[in-house]
């Protein structure tokens, strides 16, 4: 059931991952302006000739994320005809086109007429929803084809909200993990845990103010998802899907943060691990998405 639907998931979360990672990329090698102002031609070229190493980054990332933007259409408007019975396929639906959609106007309005790193920091936490949204709709397809797939665990009203809570929190942690790579401020706090030496270092300057933002933000979320975890191992062991979920989460937030430090630490490395921990904090990211779903399908005691 749902078999050509299913495997047209899978290919569009993919195509998704690989724009969110190839969109990391472009920033961490500055390749935003590879193709100038111009979009969506590059230079003026169809195809750029001879192009230097930052065109083939942006140009490729624009190539892909074109044709991964059309499959979502598609993901979409078949998992709707298909699965709308599903109470949650309609939004994901939609949420999933908007986000692919508006998050190309906005990388293509930052190449033509430019955009402040507050705008642009937006850019990979809307990818981070679209991976997430598709990710989700594919879930759905594979769920419709066993029913005995489809969790709905019962749960109190405050793990609910606090699921929810450390979702939407999470999202906020991506924001100042995204401004700090739009305002190049990754190192500007060299060591950890004190940054250039310091325990208490000048936090008025703005690239280690920045540095320090997501620091804590990180630290917050980290002590957020122990939380979860223990909440979810002592009182809702009986589900299954739930505490695999929370360990993962757990597994996932460890490997973001020894990447994060690994960034600081290891200059040489930097554009691999950033990109690596770019793709942590979406997996983890949709995860938190995907608990949201289980946990909002049951009454709350």
């Amino acid at each position: 059931m749902h078999k050509g639907l299913k495997r047209l998931g899978v290919i569009t979360s993919l195509g998704v991952l690989l724009v969110l990672i190839q969109g990391a990329l472009v920033t961490n090698t500055g390749s935003g302006e590879g193709c100038g102002q111009t979009w969506p031609l590059c230079f003026g070229q169809v195809i750029p000739l001879d192009p230097p190493p930052e065109t083939v980054i942006e140009f490729s990332h624009r190539l892909v994320a074109g044709i991964v933007g059309m499959l979502v259409i598609l993901m979409a408007i078949w998992s709707w005809r298909r699965l709308k019975h599903m109470p949650e396929t309609r939004f994901l639906a939609v949420i999933s086109v908007f986000m692919i959609i508006f998050q190309g106007l906005l990388g293509a309005g930052a190449v033509v007429f430019g955009q402040s790193d507050l705008i642009m920091a937006l850019h990979f936490g809307f990818s981070a929803l679209s991976f997430a949204s598709v990710v989700l709709l594919t879930r759905l397809a594979f769920e419709d084809s066993n029913p005995q797939k489809q969790y709905a665990p019962i749960v109190s009203k405050a793990y609910k909200g606090y699921v929810i809570f450390v979702a939407i929190y999470s999202y906020v942690a991506i924001y100042t993990g995204a401004y700090v790579k739009h305002t190049n401020a990754t190192l500007a706090c060299s060591g950890f845990p004190l940054c250039n030496g310091q325990w208490v270092p000048d936090v008025f300057t703005e690239a280690i103010g920045v540095q320090l933002l997501h620091r804590s933000a990180a630290i917050l979320l980290s002590l957020l998802l122990l939380v979860l975890f223990i909440w979810t191992v002592k009182t809702f062991r009986a589900s299954r899907v739930l505490v695999v979920c929370a360990s993962l989460a757990m597994l996932l937030v460890i490997g973001q943060a020894a990447s994060g430090v690994a960034v600081v630490l290891t200059y040489n490395a930097t554009l691999t691990l950033g990109i690596f921990h770019a793709l942590l904090i979406s997996l983890l990211f949709t995860l938190l998405c995907y608990m949201v779903m289980l946990v909002t399908r049951h009454k709350a005691k």
